[in-house]
């Protein structure tokens, strides 16, 4: 699998994190706290775009960051320059020493790219030494929360295609050159079958798609002669972007180019649209392709493509099977941030014994989970019938059997459903465990993740909630610190 990190970043990303975490770590190795164990779990509290679902997404960047974190000399002649509000320096030579040393001896585990997951499961957890974990917060948030919000919303987009190809064209709109790379592969996680980022495709190995622009056929003096100069330079690529002028008239001009590409020993492999009434011009294009013999021919729709428009272009009849979406996609248009928060579960007393941590909220829907967490999947009939998050502690040899909802309501499981424990090994003592599957396999697994949903879950529109609650004696402990708390 191609290290994405290691191939664009040749240089430390131990300073791609925010400078309260270097504050905050500061002060833990001055209280000598640095090396107490500590817990801390990574979530997001609700599904975006208003779905039942996401997709997770980003741990194999999280493992090449981990396994090249270090200071830099030059990271810590840096951090070395920073002052505080009196003029004096921040950092003491003693901590940057003590970052100079520092190795991540972490115990992480994570649920695996491509798995869907649910508001309040924990995607990452991480146990260790306080000042690594806390240091660990940043970093991990920006490399899950992002890719874990576009494998979402392509698999939203693919939903909405029906099973037809969708193709990541959003480069040119996307936040930057990074935004631009982490998006192609998230998309493809998500369904997407090809990607038109170059770049991405060298790096992971995906299916690199393209037609050509308007610019092209404008350069010529006729649009035929565009695209028989096309033809002539790439007769194996031919998909003739049809809609600079007349977009029927663009049509006509690509059939004639494609019966003599035909007579060359090529075929056409279609035409793209890429404004108007894409409906009404995609029959007509539909209709006299498979008149002049060209049946096969793809039609390729693009501009400002999503889920809900794909849908609509559906129920109105559109003859399109290709679907080229970019910045809706590329972007994340509707909802920019997947909202991921990463809290402190549990920290050691003096005696080295774990003790649960909740953070509190007038807000439920913020208020943590304490304690270090596992979330169990159950499922009968080939279909997830519900998640259960719960203490670790339990083991696989106790399977929680109760499912308490936060409305206080119970799932029955039925004593055969099997399960599965869904957050795995990544790293223990700084060590790395974990196999990474191929890019192929972690789309495959996504496939059959939303195949065993259940149907209301995964629809764009008006999804219901998948079923996900605390094994019973986990919420009495979450309420046992909420009262203390609050008293």
């Amino acid at each position: 699998m191609p290290a994405r990190l290691e191939s664009l970043y040749q240089h430390s990303l131990a300073l791609l994190t925010d400078l309260y975490q270097l504050t905050m770590a500061v002060g833990y190795w001055k209280s000598s706290l640095a090396e107490r164990e500590a817990v801390f779990q990574l979530t997001f509290r609700t599904a975006p775009f208003g779905g039942g679902f996401a997709l997770a997404a980003g741990l194999a960047d999280v493992i090449g960051f981990v396994e090249r974190f270090r200071y830099s000399d030059d990271d810590l002649a840096y951090l070395a320059t920073l002052c505080g509000a009196d003029g004096q320096r921040l950092f003491s030579d003693g901590f940057l020493k003590y970052l100079e040393r520092l190795k991540l001896s972490c115990e992480i585990c994570a649920i695996p790219e491509g798995t869907a997951v649910f508001p309040h499961e924990p995607l990452v957890r991480v146990r260790g030494p306080l000042v690594q974990c806390q240091l660990l917060e940043t970093p991990l948030l920006t490399l899950v929360n992002f890719p874990t919000l576009i494998a979402t919303k392509a698999a939203r987009v693919c939903w909405a295609a029906r099973g037809e190809p969708v193709l990541e064209f959003g480069l040119r709109r996307a936040q930057g050159i990074d935004g631009g790379i982490t998006a192609a592969r998230a998309a493809f996680i998500g369904g997407c079958t090809a990607t038109s980022n170059v770049l991405a495709g060298k790096l992971f190995d995906i299916p690199v798609k393209g037609t050509h622009a308007h610019s092209w056929v404008m350069t010529f003096d006729q649009e035929r002669e565009a695209f028989e100069s096309y033809a002539d330079a790439l007769p194996n690529n031919c998909i003739f972007l049809v809609d600079t002028y007349d977009s029927v008239e663009g049509v006509r001009n690509a059939i004639e180019v494609g019966l003599a590409l035909r007579r060359q020993g090529h075929e056409m492999i279609g035409v793209r649209l890429d404004s108007g009434d894409l409906t009404e011009l995609s029959v007509a294009a539909r209709r006299l392709l498979d008149e002049a013999g060209f049946p096969q021919a793809s039609i390729v729709a693009s501009n400002d493509l999503d889920e809900y428009r794909i849908s609509e272009l559906k129920q109105q009849g559109a003859a399109v099977n290709v679907w080229g979406v970019g910045t809706r996609l590329t972007t994340a248009f509707e909802q920019p941030a997947l909202g991921g928060v990463y809290k402190l579960a549990a920290i050691a007393d003096e005696a080295g014994k774990l003790q649960p941590r909740i953070k509190l909220s007038s807000d439920p829907i913020k208020t943590s989970t304490p304690g270090v967490q596992q979330v169990r999947r159950f499922r009968a009939g080939g279909h997830y019938l519900a998640d259960c998050i719960f203490k670790e502690s339990l083991g696989v040899d106790e399977p929680p059997a109760d499912v308490q909802l936060a409305d206080g309501s119970h799932i029955p499981i039925p004593a055969d459903a099997e399960f599965e424990d869904l957050l795995q090994p990544i790293f223990r003592d700084g060590h790395l465990l974990y196999n990474p599957p191929s890019l192929p396999d972690i789309q495959s697994h996504a496939r059959r993740e939303l195949a065993q949903l259940p149907g209301d879950v995964t629809r764009i529109r008006d999804a219901a909630n998948y079923p996900v609650g605390l094994e019973v004696s986990l919420q009495r402990l979450k309420q046992q610190l909420i009262d203390e708390a609050r008293q």
